[in-house]
């Protein structure tokens, strides 16, 4: 026993019960703080290779100076670098948990475009499941009428055998 075919919804039910599809982008950057956006901008800006190299070359070049320059020029001597080691460690303690609430932000940002792409492919797989639904039964239409015509037809073709034969 066949079951029953489920009734596609037309398009006006469709267009009722369509959510619009919402911006995460936007919806992300108006719900940060200032201090939030401080976060994301300097997360944004020492993760890239160019802070990296910033970074890598003042290391160079303090202990470089330090090292090589005349005793009377060294102003962090020795191989203690206490100064460089001090600015170093300063500039961890405070990166650091900025890196992290940066890191945590983009997080929750991805999470939200996840779950918005979640929302539309939710969205698109209803409408293409209904567009097949339609395209069924106008197939089925189609196919019956086709019938229709051949029977027609059928009929059409005795009667004009009828009166050939008189």
């Amino acid at each position: 026993m066949e079951k029953p075919k489920p009734k596609p919804k037309s398009i006006n039910e469709l267009r009722e019960s369509r959510v619009p599809i919402r911006n995460v982008n936007i919806e992300q950057k108006e719900s940060l703080s200032k201090l939030d956006q401080l976060a994301v901008k300097i997360t944004d800006k020492i993760g890239t290779m160019g802070f990296f190299i910033v970074i890598f070359l003042w290391t160079v070049l303090w202990l470089g100076w330090n090292l090589l320059a005349p005793v009377k020029y060294q102003f962090d001597p020795g191989m203690a670098f206490v100064l460089w080691l001090f600015l170093s460690n300063m500039i961890q303690i405070f990166l650091m948990p900025l890196l992290m609430i940066g890191q945590n932000l983009q997080s929750k940002h991805a999470e939200a475009r996840a779950e918005a792409d979640f929302e539309i492919n939710t969205k698109a797989e209803l409408e293409i499941e209904t567009i097949l639904l339609h395209l069924q039964e106008q197939n089925d239409i189609l196919q019956g009428q086709n019938q229709s015509l051949a029977e027609q037809n059928k009929n059409i073709l005795e009667i004009l055998n009828r009166l050939d034969k008189r």
